[in-house]
């Protein structure tokens, strides 16, 4: 028995060695390769997951209640439409006994879409419809004998601005704005490359709001936040509630892509909204794509009065008396969760929380007892009733209003940003866009020398009797691929698509449809060999600070996608970002990267009495 146990075993592993070898056989003979077959069923799935989303019914009417998410008028006529419900699901939640009042609180199809599965559905909406929905909500009448507060918020890492200098041609004679607060958003995303390197970005803003004749609105203040993260926005609660009061409703405007959504829905959950508001008020959707918001969102602002003012500055100054081993296990969580995200990290609270009532139960005897011959009986579901404002909560109030992104008309550097992300896939949206603090990542090249930033741009360094420290500013999943200039053309073609360039990924197919990298000469004269001298903007993929030896003159060629506009920006947005660097790595053109740490606002350090 035991012998033929034995040959028993030995057969079974035999063949599973044969079975192995035939499926590594089979491996290496198929047309694709593992990787490719899977991407493919992803976007197979993905797809079927658009087209089993529902039906469209033009013979329905329009329901005349906003998406929750967008702002979009609800409707399941036009799957191509803003607004947009699968026929199926809008009439099981508008036939009911409350009519249309059953969408309030619905999503459309696309901010579901955005929300569970993070894929954008093409919308049939032209750019102009954004600035109309804007423009129109800045000529309202005036309430309560005065004009808005503008707070337009700008993302720092796509300074210059590219809407900013149309701010004044959007706002016209007719509107008439108050007063004008600008907002850096994404701070969190920047490595401090030097002591008050914010300080430095404020002046950066301050500098862009002159250049673009920003002279009508009084420019109240400016503030360098992270509407993700929570840094800066207790300051600028704080800034709003001193400055504006409840004077009169505060637009948020902006750029697409520039964090509008996140801001507003920071702002939610803050001190600067009625207490009941959270409960009321849903979260505006929020996505890496740009133009996500298609019309007005809002929620009522809270009247900071006196006392609420004295009740708010007591909260703060107990906050920020702690140190991180005082917080309870949930905060201790989400802040750490924060410091992976960002390099500046806040604590957003609320004073004014309204308690929420018991849970009350209904306790039915009758339904705990049945005969044996009887099945229990399940407890019949009541419709849960949505939280609505009563009418004395609202008729005199001030709302704060999240507007759709606006789209400069023939801006390059935002026609571009729009162009290469409609090219783009969902997974390959994630990998450009940075959602994590940036790492920085420096190489020293000498003459002859390319860089590639991913397949989305590249960087020769033709001539200059010195080498020079190149430093990569992107999202820390873009490759970075240094070669020689005899090879560069080689190493694109091979590799574009692939995995060594990672993005745009899909092989030889995807690159044939994909735009050609152009070339742009440029000539710089460095300044020392611990600042830089300019940004090399490539695209929304990143930029790539020179820094170069006092007087060294370089000519540089800079490659982007073909019908875009390389931006050089001087001074550079971080001129001390070379120096943080580990040590050189041997024989390799990179250094080893180097984090800075992490800063909390408004907690005590640990250890500090």
């Amino acid at each position: 028995a035991a012998a033929v146990a034995a040959a028993a075993t030995a057969a079974a592993v035999t063949a599973a060695t044969e079975a192995a070898a035939v499926t590594a056989a089979t491996e290496a003979a198929a047309p694709f390769p593992r990787r490719e077959r899977e991407a493919g069923r992803e976007r197979r799935k993905r797809g079927s997951l658009v087209a089993e989303a529902g039906q469209p019914d033009p013979s329905v009417p329009m329901s005349g209640v906003s998406c929750s998410g967008c702002g979009a008028e609800l409707h399941c006529r036009d799957s191509a439409a803003p607004g947009f419900m699968p026929a199926e699901k809008f009439r099981s939640l508008s036939e009911g006994l409350d009519g249309a009042e059953g969408l309030r609180g619905a999503v459309c199809q696309r901010c579901w879409m955005l929300a569970h599965y993070g894929r954008a559905l093409r919308l049939e909406l032209p750019a102009e419809q954004h600035r109309l929905v804007v423009s129109a909500a800045l000529r309202r009448p005036l309430r309560h004998g005065r004009g808005p507060l503008l707070l337009y918020l700008l993302d720092v890492l796509e300074l210059p601005d590219p809407v900013l200098p149309q701010l004044p041609a959007l706002l016209g004679p007719d509107v008439p704005a108050a007063g004008l607060l600008v907002v850096g958003n994404k701070v969190d995303l920047l490595p401090a490359d030097s002591p008050g390197h914010l300080g430095r970005l404020r002046q950066r803003i301050a500098e862009a709001c002159a250049q673009a004749g920003l002279r009508r609105a009084p420019l109240v203040d400016i503030r360098l936040v992270s509407a993700k993260t929570g840094f800066g926005m207790e300051g600028l609660v704080s800034r709003l509630q001193r400055s504006w009061k409840c004077a009169g409703d505060v637009y948020l405007l902006g750029a697409t892509n520039s964090g509008k959504s996140t801001l507003f829905n920071t702002l939610l959950r803050s001190d600067y909204c009625k207490s009941r508001a959270p409960d009321v008020i849903d979260r505006a959707t929020v996505s890496s794509w740009p133009g996500t918001t298609l019309n007005l969102l809002k929620f009522p602002i809270i009247n900071p009065t006196c006392d609420r003012i004295f009740r708010r500055q007591e909260r703060l100054k107990g906050e920020a008396a702690k140190t991180e081993d005082q917080l309870s296990t949930e905060e201790k969580k989400l802040l750490n969760k924060l410091k992976k995200a960002g390099y500046l990290v806040g604590r957003v609270g609320r004073t004014f929380e309204r308690q929420k009532p018991s849970t009350v139960i209904d306790f039915d005897p009758d339904m705990l007892s049945y005969s044996i011959d009887e099945d229990p009986k399940p407890a019949s579901k009541k419709c849960e009733q949505r939280e609505e404002f009563t009418y004395n909560e609202v008729k005199d109030a001030r709302w704060c209003y999240d507007t759709p992104g606006i789209v400069k008309e023939n801006c390059v550097v935002v026609q571009f940003i729009l162009q290469v992300l409609n090219l783009l896939t969902d997974k390959e949206v994630k990998l450009v866009l940075p959602t994590t603090a940036i790492v920085p990542r420096t190489f020293i090249l000498k003459p002859g020398m390319v860089l590639f930033l991913a397949a989305l741009g590249r960087v020769d360094y033709l001539e200059g009797e010195k080498s020079a420290w190149f430093s990569v500013l992107a999202s820390n999943l873009l490759p970075v691929h240094v070669t020689s200039l005899s090879n560069a053309d080689a190493v694109y073609k091979k590799h574009a698509g692939h995995e060594l360039l990672r993005v745009p990924m899909g092989g030889e197919e995807r690159m044939k449809e994909f735009p050609p990298l152009v070339p742009q000469d440029i000539t710089l004269k460095g300044i020392g060999t611990t600042e830089a001298v300019a940004d090399i903007k490539l695209s929304s993929a990143g930029w790539v600070a020179v820094t170069a030896h006092q007087e060294e003159k370089l000519l540089l060629r800079a490659y982007t996608p073909q019908g875009t506009t390389l931006v050089v920006r001087e001074p550079p947005l971080l001129p001390y970002i070379s120096t943080v660097r580990g040590s050189r790595i041997p024989g390799s053109a990179a250094y080893r990267t180097k984090k800075p740490p992490s800063l909390v606002e408004n907690l005590k350090p640990t250890g500090r009495r």
